[in-house]
């Protein structure tokens, strides 16, 4: 059977209760099950982030910075549509399995990482378990309950579990960094990832795709997977490289080889029947819109995830413990956040303008940081990240819920995937970007400081020290430029000082990174008040029907969010 579209029908038959039938406890213990995982995914990226200038002080390398971060984006925005697509195929419930494994394994190769190349490649595997994870987890939401309105009463599970990863994640991962030692923030994943194996593997339900209960065969997209990986590659290659050493011609090479894999990748879609990602998916504007949508709220959490942690302790000298505490409000409110706008986004005639609301709170907080510097009171810190952890919970739950009725059941893998892997590539581009501006900031105040007169021409030799911000993360390297300062009869404290002020104002110019994508998310959400949830006992209906693609079309009818 085939939709007027060319794509196949991907009918979901369960071999437990349906929906109706199913047990509470059964549904509750599933949700668990997933809310483990998210849980997981949320663990990891609160209690590392806090860990970062402490790993980068063990293992030296501070050009790698962003990179800790971006292998685990990066791996999981390849893996994330390419798992999410074979979920509505094959079913999600052993990918998920698969995935918690591998995270959990990975998780194992961090913690006894020895050099920062090792932790990078580490972390990528650890990236390809959390794309599986969020590609398969999110989208078993949808299967397990379909109507709209109950899947977003039943999302405070998630919300509650990711809330409790998030708010003890900062907290935690400066405690055990401080008292246990960096490697301890990957160890803990192994607890919570064995529970969410335990919870998965004996309450989700095994959906699959009616094709493999038939016998029939699923032609795999080995192509578009394969040539998915080498833009994403490429695409973060060329960010890294371009703006640092110009246009060389290895350089060159990558930008021509980017250019090349796009319309390689654009024709193996369009022909294959079960592509990994179908291109009539980008005729619906409104989808295209959330994309864009998550690709601003990515680079907004993804940022300040990781350097309000950077300015806390290389800007402002705060140890692990304490910037784990002042940098919590940002992960424990994206839960509150989340909890709130469950209650009421339901009752709202245009819910859509929940994120309208999460935006704007966003670029308030970029604002509120952009104030911060080392006299002003932890309170406006404290007040900038709550409103951003509140903005952000009232954003990324919606996208998914919104998405899912766009696209209709038979994609639900798909576009929860798509969903999830632009916010990864927004966070990618963030912190991408804001790691180069940081870094180039800081080298060029820092030597034109140094040029008039900042240390004696006697101290000729620290200067390359303090124009690698890592002095700012590593006692041992303060000790030695602090004792050659001793020698010279010079204030070392004085010249630590103005590098810690150039280093917040380095931060402070890239946050203007996280202000403008906030704006502009602020105002691309207004484009879709329209969207509504729809009326109860309505059946889901191909969003790129002939009528529905009018209606689009025309912008003045009212496109409805349909239960499932």
């Amino acid at each position: 059977m085939n939709f007027e579209d060319g794509s196949s029908a991907h009918t979901l038959a369960r071999d437990s209760l349906a929906p109706a039938n199913r047990a509470f406890k059964q549904s509750l213990f599933a949700m668990l099950g997933i809310g483990t995982v998210n849980m997981l995914v949320a663990l990891d990226q609160t209690v590392v982030s806090t860990a970062l200038p402490s790993i980068v002080s063990d293992l030296s390398g501070f050009e790698y910075y962003a990179w800790i971060a971006n292998a685990y984006l990066l791996a999981s925005i390849v893996s994330v549509p390419i798992f999410g697509r074979l979920g509505d195929f094959f079913g999600r419930k052993p990918f998920l399995l698969t995935a918690i494994a591998t995270f959990t394994i990975a998780s194992t190769l961090c913690g006894i990482a020895n050099s920062m190349l090792f932790l990078v490649a580490a972390r990528a595997l650890q990236g390809i378990g959390g794309g599986m994870m969020v590609g398969t987890a999110y989208a078993s939401v949808p299967d397990l309950f379909p109507d709209a309105r109950s899947r977003v009463r039943w999302q405070v599970v998630l919300s509650t579990m990711y809330g409790v990863g998030t708010s003890i994640g900062p907290t935690l991962g400066g405690f055990l960094t401080e008292h246990l030692g960096w490697r301890s923030t990957f160890l803990i994943n192994l607890p919570v990832g064995l529970v969410g194996l335990a919870l998965v593997l004996k309450f989700l339900p095994r959906m699959t795709h009616r094709d493999m209960q038939s016998g029939q065969k699923v032609q795999l997209d080995l192509w578009g997977a394969t040539l998915i990986a080498a833009m994403l590659i490429l695409m973060q290659l060329c960010l890294e490289r371009f703006p640092s050493s110009g246009l060389t011609e290895a350089n060159a090479l990558l930008g021509f080889l980017l250019l090349v894999c796009i319309p390689a990748f654009l024709f193996v879609e369009s022909r294959h029947p079960n592509a990994i990602m179908p291109l009539d998916l980008f005729k619906e504007a409104d989808f295209v819109k959330l994309l864009v949508l998550s690709i601003l709220a990515g680079m907004g959490l993804f940022s300040l995830l990781f350097f309000i942690p950077l300015l806390l302790q290389a800007g402002f000298g705060l140890p692990p413990e304490q910037a784990g505490i002042l940098a919590t409000p940002l992960a424990a409110c994206s839960a509150l956040g989340s909890v709130i706008n469950t209650r009421i986004v339901v009752k709202l005639k245009r819910p859509v303008l929940t994120l309208t609301f999460g935006f704007s709170l966003m670029l308030l907080a970029a604002l509120g940081v952009l104030t911060v510097n080392a006299s002003t009171s932890h309170l406006v810190l404290t007040t900038s990240v709550v409103l951003a952890g509140i903005g952000i919970g009232f954003c990324l739950n919606n996208m998914n819920v919104f998405g899912h009725n766009i696209v209709g059941r038979e994609r639900f893998g798909i576009a929860t995937a798509l969903l999830q892997s632009s916010r990864m590539i927004g966070g990618m581009l963030g912190t991408t970007l804001m790691g180069l501006v940081v870094t180039h900031s800081y080298i060029y105040a820092m030597r034109a400081k140094i040029d008039i007169g900042l240390v004696p021409n006697s101290l000729s030799q620290v200067e390359s020290t303090l124009l690698d911000p890592q002095l700012l993360v590593d006692e041992t390297s303060q000790r030695k430029v602090f004792e050659l300062f001793k020698l010279a009869s010079y204030d070392g404290h004085g010249v630590l000082s103005v590098a810690r002020e150039v280093m917040v104002h380095s931060v402070h110019i890239a946050v203007g990174i996280t202000l403008v994508a906030a704006l502009a998310g602020t105002l691309l959400s207004v484009k879709l008040l329209h969207i509504t949830l729809a009326g109860r006992g309505e059946q889901g209906k191909r969003r790129n029907s002939p009528q529905s693609r009018a209606s689009t079309t025309s912008g003045t009818s009212e496109q409805r969010v349909e239960d499932k």
